[in-house]
């Protein structure tokens, strides 16, 4: 799938329907803009409830704490 579209005067774009459905996008959605090189990665910030278990079999042990640092 291949859209474009352009910037308007108050620096606003419409993402193209074809991508908003591809994605199941709604209105009022927020999203992250994450620069990349010359580009934006654009993501949607994810509902806390869909980041449960997201970390589910990570080892407790052998973490990284601020008391390890200098």
């Amino acid at each position: 799938m291949q859209a474009t579209a352009t910037l308007s005067s108050k620096f606003q774009i419409s993402v193209p329907k074809a991508v908003r459905e591809a994605q199941h996008w709604e209105a009022g959605q927020e999203f992250v803009f994450i620069p990349k090189g010359k580009g934006v990665l654009v993501m949607p910030v994810p509902e806390f409830a869909d980041l449960a278990g997201i970390a589910k079999g990570a080892r407790k042990d052998g973490f990284r704490d601020r008391k390890d640092r200098y």
